[in-house]
């Protein structure tokens, strides 16, 4: 696992090497399998080109999962990166490395600041991975800084709030009872701050990318029935809250939340529509009509 200095302010590393990051670890398999569809949708990217990339840069990678799937789809020969800013998750992922023999490794560092070879990517991904930095405009120009000429962008990002009543359905039901969870702010970092489709077009042009396509995708996904309340009590703003309260507390919220749930219950099955931009762009070529 290869290291970069971070800085000690700074909020999201200390969110993501905390308990947002070890959260991630402990639900791992569950997070893989429910953002399987999104994965996909990421590796045929990768492999769509003539010919396809040869070394994927995978943005805000987490344990690896999208990593190691282009790794494999791609084959030998191809060198896939993945970054991230949480040291609990870059492990995680490395480990998945060694024990699976892919031809994959990982940084733990911040993209936005990170100190990329200059052009030294021909493909760069990104699931979920790039609505938290601090200063959009900055990651993105460190990433065409380190994409070659003609390099291709993909990621996926979630669209607003209100169209993705899953993931918000925790929060809202635990409200009366966890009177001090944060408030999503519009636009800042965080899981919903490239829900504007605008903003991120502005951000990708100001930041040096072309032939930016913003679509949205609707992706159906599922994970166990089993792993519901693993999943719930752990991630996102209650998860975090969970963390400081009171057995009883604890006790009463996971209750009312994973009853607030039923309606995605089928079963064995929990199923939702994960409402996503699909986002493509290239870095200016001398040979592209850019």
């Amino acid at each position: 696992m290869e290291r970069s200095t971070q800085q000690a302010g700074d909020e999201q590393a200390r969110l993501w090497n905390g308990p947002a990051g070890n959260a991630w670890v402990e639900a791992q398999a569950t997070l893989d399998q429910l953002f399987r569809p999104l994965e996909k949708l990421l590796v045929d990217a990768a492999s769509a080109g003539s010919p396809p990339a040869s070394r994927v840069l995978d943005v805000g990678c987490g344990t690896g999962g999208t990593t190691l799937a282009i790794a494999r789809a791609l084959g030998a020969g191809t060198d896939c990166v993945g970054i991230d800013i949480s040291e609990p998750m870059i492990a995680a992922a490395q480990g998945r490395a060694v024990r699976e023999g892919a031809a994959a490794r990982f940084v733990c560092a911040d993209a936005q600041t990170h100190a990329f070879e200059p052009a030294s990517f021909d493909g760069i991904v990104s699931r979920l991975g790039v609505m938290f930095f601090d200063d959009p405009v900055h990651a993105f120009s460190n990433l065409r800084h380190a994409a070659k000429d003609g390099a291709a962008l993909h990621f996926i990002a979630w669209r607003g709030a209100a169209e993705n009543p899953f993931m918000t359905t925790a929060e809202r039901a635990a409200a009366p009872l966890l009177p001090d969870l944060p408030p999503r702010q519009p636009n800042a970092p965080g899981q919903f701050g490239f829900a504007d489709r605008h903003r991120v077009e502005a951000i990708l042009e100001e930041s040096g990318w072309r032939g930016i396509d913003i679509r949205p995708v609707d992706l159906p996904c599922t994970l166990p029935e089993k792993d519901l309340v693993g999943y719930l009590s752990r991630l996102g703003p209650v998860g975090l809250a969970l963390r400081q309260v009171d057995e009883r507390t604890r006790e009463r919220v996971i209750g009312t939340v994973r009853a607030a749930f039923e309606p995605f219950v089928h079963g064995n099955e929990v199923r939702l529509t994960a409402a996503c931009w699909m986002v493509a762009a290239h870095a200016p070529g001398k040979n592209r009509n850019d």
